[in-house]
C-alpha cells in the first residue's frame, strides 16, 4: 500500500471529504518532489476516493512533473490568490468539501485563514498529523537502504574533519573542509549546519562554531550529518586534539559508556523512557546528572528531527523499522562538553547503527 493509498483509507475510514498535506517535508515524503516553498503556497490534497493533486508556484511545476508525479500538479503565478485557485481545483474535482484534516502542528494562521475564507461552512477538525506521523515512524527497506548510505557519507565527513584538525585552523575552517570536500564528491546539502566546537565551545549543546583558532589538547566535537536521496544522516563524535586532561576523559568516559550501553539496550518491546533513563541513569550515577539536559534521542529520516522523542514519558515501545538517535552529552559550562551520538534503526533483535566511525577516543596528533 503506497503512503497516498494509506491517507486515502484513513480519510475513508474517518469520514473526512479531503487532507491538506501543508507541511513541505510530508509533501516530499508522499510524492518525492523536494521544495521549500517560504512564503509561497505548496501544498498537496488527498481525497478518500480521487486522484490527488499538488498545489505549486508555477515556477515548480516542471520540477515537480520531471519527479515522475502521475498525478495533477496546478501552478499559480505570485500575483495571483492562491486559495481562489485551490478552491476552484478542489471544487472541480470533488464539488465542496465538508470535513477537512488538515495538519495541525504545521498550517501558519495566515494560510488557514485564507483557506476558511475560501470554505466559509467547511468543519475543518480533523488533524492528519499523528497519522503522518505514524506512517513515517516506520521505515521501509528501500528507505533503511538510503539511510545507510546517509550513513556511510557521515563517516566519510569526520574522516575528513578529523585530518584538517590543525592548530592554525578555526571551528569555522573545519567546517568549510568538509563541506567543500563533500561537494567535491558529489554530497551537496548537509541535514544541518555541520557543528564544530571544541574546549569549552561544546558545553553549549546548541552552541555554534567560532572563529577562533581551536587549541590543542583540548577536546573538539563533530555533530554532523549529509542528505542523500532525501534522506538525512547525522552523528556526533568527540575526539582528542592532542593529550586532554584526565578529567575531560573521564567526563568522555561517562558519556561514551552511556551510549554504548543504551545502544546496546536498544530493541523491540523496551519503550522510549526505558531507553532514555538507561542512558541517564549511568550519568547521574557518575555525578554529572545535572549536565545531561536533553532527551536521548530523537526520530529521523527525511528530517533530523521526526517522531518519537527518546525520552522521560514516552512509553511507545520501540517497534523494528523504526529510526532514531542515541545521543547522550555532558556539558559543564565554562569547562568540557561531549556528545556522543549514532542514529540507528531497529531490528528484529536489537538496533543497527547508521554510522560506525570509532567512538572509542580517539587522540588526533597535533600539527
Amino acid at each position: 500500500m503506497s503512503h497516498i493509498t494509506s491517507v486515502q483509507k484513513w480519510l475513508a475510514d474517518n469520514n473526512y471529504d479531503i487532507a491538506y498535506i501543508s507541511d513541505f517535508m510530508d509533501i516530499q515524503y508522499f510524492t518525492g518532489f523536494s521544495s521549500d516553498p517560504v512564503e509561497r503556497v505548496l501544498a498537496l490534497f488527498i481525497f478518500p476516493d480521487k486522484d490527488p493533486f499538488i498545489f505549486a508556484p508555477a515556477l515548480e511545476v516542471e520540477a515537480v512533473k520531471e519527479t515522475g508525479w502521475k498525478y495533477p500538479v496546478f501552478g499559480y503565478l505570485d500575483h495571483e490568490d492562491a486559495f481562489a485557485k485551490i478552491r476552484d481545483h478542489i471544487v472541480d474535482i470533488a464539488g465542496t468539501p465538508q470535513k477537512w484534516a488538515i495538519e495541525k502542528n504545521n498550517l501558519t494562521v495566515e494560510k488557514f485563514a485564507s483557506l476558511k475564507k475560501q470554505f466559509p461552512n467547511a468543519e475543518f477538525t480533523g488533524n492528519v498529523t499523528p497519522f503522518v506521523e505514524q506512517l513515517k515512524l516506520f521505515k521501509t527497506p528501500e528507505e533503511i537502504k538510503d539511510l545507510e548510505i546517509a550513513g556511510q557519507w557521515a563517516d566519510k565527513a569526520f574522516e575528513i574533519g578529523f585530518n584538517a584538525l590543525s592548530k592554525g585552523q578555526t571551528e569555522q575552517d573545519i567546517v568549510a573542509e568538509i563541506e567543500y570536500q563533500l561537494k567535491l564528491q558529489g554530497i551537496m546539502h548537509m541535514s544541518f549546519d555541520t557543528l564544530i566546537q571544541s574546549g569549552a565551545n561544546a558545553a553549549e549543546a546548541h552552541g555554534a562554531p567560532r572563529k577562533t583558532n581551536i587549541q590543542p589538547n583540548q577536546l573538539c566535537l563533530f555533530d554532523l550529518g549529509v542528505i542523500y536521496n532525501g534522506y538525512i544522516s547525522d552523528a556526533t563524535r568527540t575526539v582528542a586534539f592532542g593529550e586532554v586532561s584526565q578529567h575531560a576523559e573521564d567526563v568522555y568516559q561517562v558519556c561514551l559508556e552511556a551510549q554504548l550501553t543504551a545502544q546496546a539496550a536498544a530493541k523491540p518491546g523496551i519503550t522510549a523512557a526505558q531507553l532514555d533513563k538507561i542512558a541517564r541513569d549511568i550519568i547521574e550515577k557518575a555525578g554529572y546528572g545535572e549536565y545531561f539536559n536533553h532527551r536521548l534521542g530523537h526520530g529521523m529520516g527525511q528530517s533530523e528531527h521526526e517522531f518519537p522523542s527518546i525520552m522521560a514519558g514516552n512509553d511507545l515501545e520501540l517497534q523494528p523499522g523504526m529510526c532514531f538517535s542515541i545521543e547522550p552529552g555532558i556539558y559543564i559550562p565554562g569547562d568540557v562538553g561531549v556528545r556522543i551520538e549514532d542514529c540507528v534503526h531497529i531490528t528484529e533483535n536489537g538496533a543497527e547503527p547508521f554510522t560506525h566511525t570509532s567512538k572509542k577516543l580517539q587522540v588526533l596528533p597535533i600539527k
